[in-house]
């Protein structure tokens, strides 16, 4: 699996480099390995983290690894506009994108069942797309956010038939 080298000018360089000076300085021992140098999907590179202080860098609900995200995009969009660089931590956001739609699945079954909405926790923009990508076509539901800012939540309602 490829690593940049020091002084790679892409995107994918950019951006790694840019992770491990984050990573460096917050004496966080983890390692770095390329993905994906410009997934389709995600619109640019996937920089995988692995290591004895992984935990650390997912935090709660991922909040960290989101966190930190957002710093190396705004790192590597001042050179690479519209450039989507994705962190993962051991495959967190596979396991978390499977757990959400199992959750969304069982609540929407609970809502079809009662006609009843249910509206889940608040929970950051990514983890609300899965939620309502996962709900597109699931008979007699519909879902909707609500809310502002990190309050923003998922209804699951009885759809309008």
């Amino acid at each position: 699996v490829p690593t940049t080298a020091e002084g790679d000018t892409t995107a994918a360089g950019v951006a790694t480099d840019a992770v491990g000076r984050i990573l460096e300085a917050a004496g966080v021992n983890v390692s770095r390995t390329l993905r994906a140098a410009n997934d389709p999907e995600s619109g640019g590179p996937i920089i995988d983290l692995a290591g004895e202080d992984s935990g650390l860098l997912i935090g709660r609900r991922g909040q960290t690894l989101q966190a930190l995200q957002y710093l190396v995009n705004l790192i590597v969009r001042k050179q690479f506009e519209g450039v989507r660089v994705v962190l993962d931590v051991e495959n967190y956001r596979q396991r978390r994108e499977v757990q959400l739609r199992d959750m969304a699945t069982k609540v929407a079954e609970r809502v079809a069942q009662t006609n009843r909405s249910i509206t889940l926790e608040p929970m950051p923009p990514a983890d609300r797309r899965i939620i309502h990508t996962s709900l597109t076509d699931h008979p007699g539901v519909s879902t909707e956010s609500t809310g502002e800012g990190e309050g923003r939540k998922v209804t699951i309602m009885p759809s309008r038939n």
